[in-house]
């Protein structure tokens, strides 16, 4: 019989697609109220590699993360999910979204994005969530899966990544 283990809590990030920076700005300090201060946060990047944003948000979008200094249970990502949609609500305007907030938790082995929509690779979490695997570690790198979203294909993405697991790594060492 398996034992059950205690499990570590892991890195909550969240990736920010939006056109106006203020939005940005505003919806990661409602990020920072709820989950605590942001230990790194990567540049602006265009958010060029689909257009399936554009007919409810426009053109000319960019992509930002962030990831959170407080780590989370991992049972927590729906909760966090469900967060990041109230504050997309908030930006809400003629009929469609001004912000795009997508939660993760990363581990050392793996980045889990939370989404509200099903699809044959994603795991049903609860409260109408589901998780996917989206990059796993292996090799001193971050692998894309066949179903990794392409900008999370690109180097910069994995890069910040990287940083972000070895923030991770160096709490997890502090706490033992």
């Amino acid at each position: 019989m398996a034992q059950v283990r205690i499990i570590k809590p892991e890195k909550l990030t969240a990736g920010f697609i939006y056109s106006r920076e203020e939005d940005y700005k505003t919806a990661l300090t409602k990020m920072t109220e709820e989950f605590g201060r942001v230990d790194t946060e990567s540049g602006v990047l265009q958010f060029d590699k689909t257009d399936y944003y554009a007919p409810e948000m426009g053109t000319g979008l960019k992509r930002r993360f962030a990831s959170f200094e407080k780590l989370l249970d991992p049972g927590e990502l729906a909760q966090a999910k469900l967060f990041t949609n109230e504050i997309e609500k908030e930006f809400m305007s003629g009929g469609g979204r001004r912000i795009n907030i997508d939660p993760g938790l990363l581990s050392l082995a793996k980045l889990i994005l939370a989404s509200a929509k099903n699809f044959s690779h994603r795991v049903y979490i609860g409260r109408g969530i589901w998780a996917e695997v989206t990059l796993q570690y292996h090799d001193s790198d971050f692998d894309t899966l066949p179903w990794t979203f392409p900008e999370f294909c690109q180097r910069e993405h994995k890069d910040f990544f990287l940083k972000v697991r070895a923030i991770y790594d160096r709490q997890l060492k502090k706490r033992t």
